[in-house]
Formats: C-alpha cells, sequence, structure tokens
C-alpha cells in the first residue's frame, strides 16, 4: 500500500575539523534540533502503534526531539567551494515520551558547501593563503613575495622583517637579528675582518689589518710618537728609547754606550772616538796621557772612566785587532818600583776594559810593563813627567789597519 509522508527537519551543529589541508580534511558535528513528520497510511499507523505520534483526522503527526551526530569529509575545490561527504546518525526523542528515545535513523548525504565573506586560509600568517602558499612554514614578522617565500634582500641568513641591519654588507658575520658583528670593536664587520683580534684602539685598513705607519712594530692609533724613524728601538708606546742619553736613538747609536755629556756625531758616537780611530788608523797606536791612578798604587780613579771607555768602544769596532796594553811611568822612584807598577797599571786598565766591554776578549791583549825607560819628554818638570806616565795601546798586527784604510780610501772615491 502507498502511503505519503512529510518530513521538516532542523538542527543546529557543532562542527570539528582538525585539519583542513589543500584538498579538504575530515570533520565531525554533533547537533540538537527538531523535527516533524506528518504520515499517511501505514507509516502513521506504525508510528502510533510505536507510540511515537498522535492522530488527527487527516493522518499521524510527529513532532520529535533530534539528537544527531555526523562525520564526514571535505574535499576541497577552491577557498569557497568544497564537496560535502557525511554520514549522520539521527536519535529520534519524543515530544512526551522521552524515554522512548530509541530510534536511529542513518543518513548518508553529499551537498556542494559554499563559504562567503571568510578569508582564504593562510596557516603560517604571512599573508598568502595556503594553497598559493610555495613556503608555509614562514616565520611570523618575516617579509615574503608573491609565493609565500620569505625574502632576505642582504643575504644575510635573515629574513626581511626580521632583519633589524637590512643593509648589511655581503660576506659579513651576523647575529639573530641580522645585525653585523665586530668582535675586536675596530670598525670592519667580522666576515670581512682580514685581521679578526686587533688591539682596541688601533688604526685600522679597510680589510680591518691595523696600520704602523712608521714600521716601528706599535700600531697606529696606539703609537703615541709617530713618524719614529727607521730602525729605532721603541718602547711598548711606539717612542724610541736613548739609553745612553746623547740624542741618537738606540737602533741607530752606533756607540750606544756614551758617557754622559760627551758630544757625539750623528751616529750617536763621541766626537773623541772618532779622534781616537782617526789616531789608530794613522799611529798604529792609541796614547792615553790622562788616564789617572791613585798615588803609587794601580787603582784606576772614577775621574779616567770616560777615557777609558772611549777607548773601549773604538776597540769594539774593531774585533780583529791584536794589541799590548803598555803601562808608562815617570822617573820619580827606583827602576824595579816603577817597573812594577807600570805592569799593574797596565793589568788595571785591561781589567777594567774586560769587565765594562764583554765583546772583547783577553786574546786580544797582551800586557807589558816599560817602567821609566822610555820617556817621551824630560822628567825634570811636571808637565814633562805627566807626558810620562801614560798608557799606549799598540796595534801588534798593522795589516788589519792598512786594510781599512784601504776599504775607506775607496769609499771617499
Amino acid at each position: 500500500m502507498e502511503s505519503d509522508a512529510k518530513l521538516g527537519y532542523v538542527s543546529g551543529n557543532v562542527i570539528y575539523s582538525p585539519q583542513i589541508g589543500r584538498i579538504g580534511g575530515p570533520f565531525l558535528s554533533a547537533g540538537f534540533g527538531g523535527a516533524r513528520l506528518k504520515a499517511e497510511g501505514a507509516i502513521g499507523d506504525s508510528i502510533v502503534a510505536s507510540g511515537h505520534g498522535k492522530h488527527s483526522g487527516n493522518g499521524a503527526n510527529f513532532d520529535q526531539g533530534v539528537l544527531d551526530l555526523a562525520a564526514g569529509w571535505w574535499l576541497r575545490f577552491s577557498d569557497r567551494v568544497a564537496l560535502r561527504l557525511e554520514a549522520r546518525n539521527l536519535l529520534w526523542i519524543p515530544r512526551h515520551h522521552m524515554e522512548r528515545a530509541q530510534l536511529n535513523y542513518q543518513i548518508f548525504g553529499a551537498g556542494l558547501q559554499f563559504n562567503f565573506g571568510g578569508k582564504p586560509k593562510d596557516t603560517d600568517g604571512d599573508g598568502v593563503p595556503d594553497r598559493k602558499d610555495k613556503c608555509p612554514g614562514t616565520p611570523t614578522g618575516a617579509t615574503v613575495d608573491a609565493t609565500g617565500c620569505p625574502k632576505d634582500s642582504d643575504g644575510d641568513g635573515v629574513f626581511d622583517g626580521l632583519d633589524k641591519c637590512p643593509g648589511t654588507p655581503a660576506g659579513a658575520t651576523v647575529d639573530a637579528t641580522g645585525c653585523p658583528k665586530d668582535s675586536d670593536g675596530d670598525g670592519v664587520f667580522d666576515g670581512l675582518d682580514k685581521c679578526p683580534d686587533t688591539p682596541k684602539g688601533a688604526t685600522v685598513d679597510a680589510t680591518g689589518c691595523p696600520k704602523d705607519t712608521d714600521g716601528d712594530g706599535v700600531f697606529d692609533g696606539l703609537d703615541k710618537c709617530d713618524g719614529t724613524p727607521a730602525g729605532a728601538t721603541v718602547d711598548a708606546t711606539g717612542c724610541p728609547k736613548d739609553t745612553d742619553g746623547d740624542g741618537v736613538f738606540d737602533g741607530l747609536d752606533k756607540c750606544p754606550d756614551t758617557p754622559a755629556g760627551a758630544k757625539v756625531d750623528k751616529d750617536g758616537c763621541p766626537i773623541e772616538i772618532m779622534e781616537r780611530e782617526t789616531e789608530l788608523l794613522d799611529t798604529g797606536m792609541i796614547r792615553l796621557q790622562n788616564v789617572n791612578f791613585e798615588t803609587a798604587k794601580w787603582d784606576i780613579l772614577p775621574e779616567s772612566f770616560p777615557v777609558l771607555d772611549i777607548v773601549g768602544q773604538v776597540l769594539t769596532k774593531w774585533p780583529e785587532l791584536k794589541l799590548e796594553i803598555g803601562g808608562h811611568t815617570d822617573a820619580r822612584g827606583s827602576n824595579a818600583y816603577n817597573q812594577k807598577l807600570s805592569e799593574n797599571r797596565a793589568q788595571s786598565v785591561l781589567t777594567y776594559l774586560l769587565q765594562k766591554f764583554p765583546a772583547l776578549k783577553a786574546d786580544q791583549f797582551t800586557v807589558k810593563g816599560y817602567g821609566e825607560s822610555k820617556p817621551i819628554a824630560p822628567n825634570n818638570t811636571q808637565i814633562g813627567m805627566a807626558k810620562n806616565r801614560r798608557v799606549e795601546f799598540v796595534v801588534q798586527n798593522k795589516d788589519v789597519l792598512k786594510r781599512e784604510r784601504e776599504k775607506r780610501r775607496l769609499l771617499q772615491k
């Protein structure tokens, strides 16, 4: 027997979709609503018999509450259009007999879903919809191109929008914010700095390497004495030293132990040294008449040290020379006494020179006392006796002097 039935159904649902990808995703739905079923004939009789409806003159009216549960899948065609596939279960709850809620109806359906007013999904929030985003994991705040990929205009590895120093030079090392590092604080960024451990305060060139304009080993910016002459020895501040205080810097001073107050030439050598050297070359000897000893003794008086220092500096420049140090006295006293005195005084002179000038070697020298046997002036005046009291350095290998004289003659041409 044919029967007619009319169903009216309204419900509100909460839908949960755990993931919606580029092609869609699953969803779950739960809701509650109401339904009205108007049935004729056999269907109406069946409903009434089951206690879910009531008769009226034209058939059975069925007013129901409905609890529905659904599961399904969205097939995404675009941001606004999707195909919805679902399976839905309806639990009918009689209006007057809620305890008889037992009928379950399954509905399988499909339909097109249209979205209005919403924005396309943008999972990473970069302004490019997921369906167009080729770089879906862009960090928040990064600037992206039309494809959703982050930009790095200066190529430092930190994306635009997150880069606090966007104009970093190529090759510079940067921190997490994209700002270049300068570990030694010389103004040249790490990665571009070829001398990364420059001392603080030193002046550097474009590559970050410190400059030393005067070549003294102390960097510009730390050098307190710019313009130091080449070859001069300097202290930690770059200022040249002058140990003997003669006005010629150490390293350039050819006579570094000049006695205080002595007049020197451009090489730092006392003018008297040059005179003594000339005397040596011209005569083959150096004669000292102003070396004073304690009376009747061979202890050298301190006032004579500068005189001997001049000779020591001259002889240091001539390591090949073999010399005799001869001691001479005036005629006062016996011959034997004067002989012994002159020997001891000559030995005292050698001892002093070897101690003061380590470069001199003992095997360069012999010592001899002549007493009063070789006077160079009469012994009957004070002046004559003063001249006779002397020390003489006599060259034994004069061929060395001859070679030196020839060398100097050639240089003067």
